[in-house]
């Protein structure tokens, strides 16, 4: 037989388990149907290298694209054995004047992409490696969340960017 103060006990704590199954299959659900999201889907492409014009150094440019339903950040950058590659941004610092400074973290958003241009985002890679136009080179881009990724750029003269 259940005394009075089991019953109650069984009632005061029956509200706060009802509650936490019926979250628990609404979560069940939301996710089944996928709605909680996807990681990021990253597909590295489009890698361009210019052939250099000097020797301190020259830029890559790929196109980073995210298919899944959560961001993620491009951290920086490994480049071929004995050079330099860093994530580059391209600042104006007077009318007609531009520098390039590190970028940081850049952002690769959900359901898009990043696109690297050499009015904006690039791969600056110091000292060049001697290329020739057709020569390929590997990178390996660094994801916050999606880890390392190997890309392939091919070096094309300056002005010839296009795939």
């Amino acid at each position: 037989m259940i005394t009075s103060t089991a019953r109650a006990a069984l009632r005061s704590a029956a509200a706060p388990l009802i509650a936490g199954v019926l979250t628990l299959g609404c979560l069940t659900a939301w996710t089944l149907a996928g709605n909680a999201g996807t990681p990021a889907e990253l597909r590295v492409t489009e890698g361009r290298i210019l052939v250099p014009s000097n020797t301190e150094a020259t830029a890559a440019f790929f196109t980073i694209s995210n298919t899944g339903t959560t961001a993620d950040e491009l951290t920086g950058v490994t480049g071929p054995a004995g050079h330099q590659a860093m994530v580059g941004r391209d600042v104006e610092v007077a009318e007609g004047a531009h520098r390039m400074e590190m970028a940081g973290a850049v952002g690769v958003p959900a359901r898009g992409a990043l696109r690297m241009a050499p009015t904006d985002l690039d791969i600056m890679v110091s000292p060049p490696p001697r290329l020739a136009p057709g020569d390929r080179v590997v990178f390996t881009l660094h994801f916050r969340d999606s880890g390392a990724v190997k890309a392939e750029a091919v070096a094309v003269r300056p002005g010839r960017l296009g795939p």
